[in-house]
């Protein structure tokens, strides 16, 4: 039997990567996968036909693996949470009164 063998690359001040996954990537891919593992599970003992169960499952898995590589290349080790940061960014500030700027001018 030939096992094989997975590399994780780390270099020196450099994300975590595994198979073209970088940093969180690979911890939101084990978490999706395990949710799945547990939603095959539950449609199982509920009932529910064994091929609808696989089709289901196979489905969201497709889904999964192709939403989280396309975000790992999209956005990187930080875009997506400085892209999460940006959304709490306010649009504009209100100020009624003239008090700030002056106080910043001197």
């Amino acid at each position: 039997m030939a096992s094989s063998v997975y590399k994780i690359n780390k270099g020196i001040n450099k994300p975590i990567e595994f198979k073209g996954l970088k940093a969180q990537y690979i911890a939101y891919l084990a978490i999706g996968l395990i949710g799945l593992l547990i939603l095959f599970a539950v449609l199982y003992i509920i009932g529910v036909n064994m091929f609808i169960c696989l089709a289901l499952t196979l489905t969201l898995g497709v889904l999964l693996f192709m939403t989280v590589y396309r975000m790992s290349d999209k956005y990187g080790q930080h875009g997506l949470l400085k892209k999460i940061a940006r959304r709490s960014l306010p649009d504009f500030i209100k100020s009624t009164s003239r008090k700030i700027c002056i106080q910043l001018k001197n």
